[in-house]
């Protein structure tokens, strides 16, 4: 059963349609899945390689999504209906195939993965615009462009020059292949044209050339099986390459990389956590100063970061305990005055013992020890409080006054009237 690709339009004669998803659940515990049988016949309405749509679902429900494009199997992880898919991939349909001007699915998506831009152009009203890449898709989305993705009207069209092309040398039959009167002979032959159009460049400048565009290639492969890979695996990538740059004593200059390999692997809010693991130690209060860039990378403006950032740091006292514990208060006040740390993130984190990264005993201990400095950390933000609301009153207080004899505005302070007394009441009878 078909029903209208945009179906927010409820005309019966519509003339986009695309069959409905058919949702398949297979195995059991934690092997289970969902299998859409049909995505291939979804997606081909839709002008879209397969894998985007299935990989839409994976990013709004949080779980896995496997693609086996020989076999068109689309696979995501878990047990989910039809029904839910089918309102899921109307929400896929609004982001990235609608025309934002006409509401067609007339549009094409151009990408440019050297720029991270998504640009959409409809082929129905003219429209070319950009799409927000902030969607989790975006990135899948910049690292397999739909004419790198299996299955492609780009692929087979070209696919279809490359046959025809083969099929134009080898001639339409072998009889005819021996006999030279079917061929056109050359109207003319310069004796003097060298063979080096027709052969491969052999420079150095070449050669270095054809290497760097086949590991490009092969980058992008490896960028797009790490997107892919479980939570876990891309922490310890992202480990493992941090602490690369620290044994190659590279890593003061390398917080744009750093930054940008976090991005790549998607584990951008658990950043600071490795970073706390590798690059602090006793000297803690030394090294807060000297990667302070780097911190900030991940922590301005992203709270969840900034706790992971509080949890490293639990981690560093365990590790350091003797002389780390005492110096609690201290190094907290370090990464507040570096604005690594939020008041409000740390008020949170103090309200609560967790033993996510430590012993629920250390991490007592450590509440204990910050206790003074959350107190003060208060005291100053009621103050400060205190002082803004002074400060608005004695505005109120102040009055411009202005002389024609005197050169320059004068500023009064105006106390401000006292009521008078309300005189007394008449006794009317005594008059």
């Amino acid at each position: 059963m078909s029903v209208n690709v945009n179906r927010s339009v409820s005309d019966q004669f519509y003339r986009y349609k695309m069959p409905r998803l058919i949702a398949k659940v297979e195995g059991k515990g934690n092997g289970i899945k969902t299998v859409i049988v049909n995505m291939v016949d979804v997606a081909k309405a839709l002008n879209r390689p397969p894998t985007f749509p299935t990989k839409f679902f994976g990013c709004e429900l949080g779980a896995q999504t496997q693609f086996d494009s020989k076999n068109d199997r689309y696979i995501v992880n878990g047990s989910h209906e039809a029904n839910k898919l089918q309102d899921m991939l109307d929400g896929f349909i609004r982001k990235f195939v609608l025309c934002p001007e006409c509401d067609n699915p007339e549009t094409d998506l151009n990408v440019n993965p050297k720029k991270q831009t998504i640009a959409t152009a409809c082929k129905a009203c003219g429209y070319r615009g950009m799409l927000d890449t902030r969607h989790k898709l975006c990135t899948f989305i910049l690292k397999n462009p739909p004419e790198n993705e299996p299955g492609s009207a780009s692929v087979k069209k070209e696919k279809e020059k490359k046959n025809r092309k083969k099929d134009k040398e080898n001639g339409s039959g072998s009889g005819e292949a021996g006999n030279q009167d079917n061929f056109d002979a050359p109207q003319a032959v310069d004796g003097d044209d060298d063979d080096e159009d027709w052969a491969e460049e052999t420079t150095e400048e070449a050669q270095r050339r054809r290497m760097e565009e086949i590991s490009d290639h092969a980058k992008n492969l490896t960028l797009s099986e790490d997107l892919e890979k479980p939570l876990e695996e891309r922490v310890n990538l992202f480990y493992n390459f941090v602490k690369q740059k620290k044994e190659s004593g590279t890593i003061d200059a390398a917080d744009k990389e750093i930054l940008a390999e976090a991005e790549r692997l998607d584990v951008k809010a658990m950043g600071p956590l490795i970073l706390s693991e590798l690059l602090f130690d006793i000297n803690i209060r030394d090294q807060i100063k000297k990667y302070k860039r780097h911190f900030l990378r991940f922590c301005h403006n992203n709270k969840k970061a900034q706790k992971y950032l509080l949890g490293g740091f639990e981690c560093v006292v365990k590790l350091h305990q003797v002389q780390l514990l005492a110096r609690v208060p201290i190094i907290l006040k370090d990464l507040y005055d570096a604005d690594l740390v939020e008041e409000d993130v740390i008020f949170a984190w103090a309200e609560k013992v967790s033993k996510k990264y430590v012993s629920k005993e250390l991490a007592k201990e450590i509440h204990a020890k910050a206790a003074p400095f959350v107190k003060w950390l208060k005291e100053a933000e009621e103050e400060s409080e205190g002082s803004d609301e002074e400060e608005e009153e004695e505005d109120e207080n102040v009055e411009v006054v202005y002389s024609s004899s005197a050169r320059e505005l004068k500023v009064e302070t105006v106390k401000p009237d006292k009521p008078e007394k309300e005189e007394d009441d008449i006794d009317i009878d005594a008059i």
